[in-house]
This record gives structure tokens, C-alpha cells and sequence, in this order.
């Protein structure tokens, strides 16, 4: 092991993510929220970090899990845009670029054997497995938003249409006071849901025939872009809130009625 590596252990907890460098014995914590992933990325980007361990613990894990993977990929970015001006330049590249290539290719095997153990813990509990069927019923919904929602959304099909969406966080709420009256805006919520929800709508509006018809005709109707994905996600939200409800596929004609 080379003086400068460092090895990164991460505990993942509901409240914090506590941290752990080797050799240096150096730990501290951050929440474990948006601001708090934010804080570690940061840190640790001021490190020369050679590999990362971060516990499975039950999901609780995967929002840094993301952030990890992305700072990851914008990693691999660099080093390939470095490695094509080294080669332009006829220069070999540092031996630091084998480093980063060894982390990255650890990091997609563990992301590979989670996908793996998830798989397998759904197929062990009936009930998510029907769950997941229900949801995957839907065109556009694939294994990563319908995991996603088994595992960072339980409510889903406890509540009504517009609290889920309000716990997503793509529900119209207001910031009236007194006699102050303003345009209702979406705030708040769980990011990660959104995010992944967001990510399959767009591909929704763009493929699936009936989301695509019902974001046009919101533009057409002078909705902004965002709004009116905003509005497709919330769409889509509640129906899979209501099959999860009552236990019935997916039908096309649910979603032009919803």
C-alpha cells in the first residue's frame, strides 16, 4: 500500500453516516440527508481515496450510494479526458489513473451484487414480489423506480392521492400568510423518490404514447415544461398509489382518466 492511499469505511444509519479513514484512524459523522451526502462528497473529494466501503443496511445506504456513483463517474470523465490529452501529447499517463480505474470497476461490481441481492430478497418475500409485479405492470416502469418505491416509498398504497404526492414531494402546496396569496409551488419531500420518478417520467413523455399526449396537451395549454412534467410525475404517482391500493394491474385507460 502506497503512503498517500486512503481507504474510506462508511456506517450507514436512518440519522447519520459515520465515517472512518485508514491509516489515519480519522472519523467523524454527517447526517445522513441531502446536505449531509453533500458534506461527505465534498470531504472526500479532498482525499486521495483509493477504495470506499460502504455497509448495506437495508437501503438506507442507497441516496450516498448515488452520490457516490455519480462523483465516480465524473471521475472517469477526467481521467479519460486527461488520458486523451496525455496520448495526444505522446505522454503516458500517471499511475494514479490505474487507481481510479480499479475503484470504479470495484464500485460497478458492488453496485452489480446489491442489484443481485435485492433481486433475490424480492423474490423471497411474496409480497414485495407482487408488489413490484403490480408496478412493473405500468409501461416505463422499470426494476430501478419500482425498487426505489418499495424501498424508500412503504406508504405507497396506505395513502390518499394527494398526501403520497405531498410525501414525494410533487404536490401544489401554498405559502399563504395572513393575507399574503401566491402561486402554489411543490417543495419539499423525499429527493430521492423524486428523483428517480422524474427520470422515468421524462422517458414517459417522450415514449409511452399516453404520457406523451398528456404532456403535450398541459404545454399546449401554456404550462410551462416543468410544470407540466411536474404534473405527469404526480399523474403517474397516483396511479401506481392506487394499484398498490387495490391490488390491480395497470390498464391504459386508468391513466387518461387519473
Amino acid at each position: 500500500m502506497k503512503q498517500a492511499d486512503v481507504f474510506v469505511g462508511i456506517d450507514a444509519a436512518k440519522a447519520r453516516l459515520a465515517v472512518a479513514l485508514h491509516p489515519s484512524g480519522t472519523t467523524w459523522t454527517v447526517p445522513n440527508s441531502e446536505a449531509g451526502i453533500a458534506t461527505l462528497v465534498a470531504q472526500l473529494q479532498q482525499q486521495p481515496v483509493t477504495h470506499i466501503v460502504l455497509e448495506a443496511t437495508g437501503g438506507l445506504e442507497l441516496p450516498l450510494l448515488g452520490a457516490l456513483s455519480a462523483l465516480v463517474a465524473r471521475r472517469r470523465q477526467g481521467v479519460e479526458r486527461l488520458t486523451a490529452e496525455k496520448n495526444r501529447r505522446g505522454q503516458a499517463p500517471p499511475a494514479i489513473h490505474a487507481d481510479i480505474a480499479t475503484h470504479i470497476a470495484w464500485l460497478e461490481a458492488r453496485l452489480a451484487r446489491l442489484d443481485k441481492e435485492l433481486g433475490q430478497t424480492l423474490k423471497q418475500r411474496p409480497l414485495w414480489r407482487a408488489q413490484e409485479d403490480l408496478l412493473q405492470s405500468v409501461p416505463g416502469v422499470g426494476p430501478v423506480l419500482s425498487r426505489t418505491l418499495l424501498a424508500d416509498l412503504p406508504e405507497l398504497g396506505t395513502l390518499a392521492r394527494t398526501q403520497i404526492a405531498a410525501v414525494v414531494g410533487v404536490a401544489p402546496l401554498n405559502r399563504d400568510r395572513g393575507t399574503l396569496r401566491g402561486a402554489r409551488t411543490c417543495w419539499g419531500g423525499r429527493a430521492t423518490v423524486r428523483a428517480v420518478l422524474d427520470m422515468a417520467t421524462v422517458a414517459a413523455t417522450r415514449c409511452h404514447p399516453v404520457s406523451q399526449t398528456f404532456y403535450r396537451r398541459l404545454c399546449a395549454a401554456g404550462n410551462a415544461k416543468k410544470v407540466a412534467l411536474t404534473a405527469c410525475m404526480r399523474k403517474l404517482l397516483t396511479i401506481l398509489n392506487a394499484m398498490l391500493k387495490h391490488r390491480t394491474p395497470w390498464h391504459a385507460e386508468r391513466l387518461q382518466r387519473a
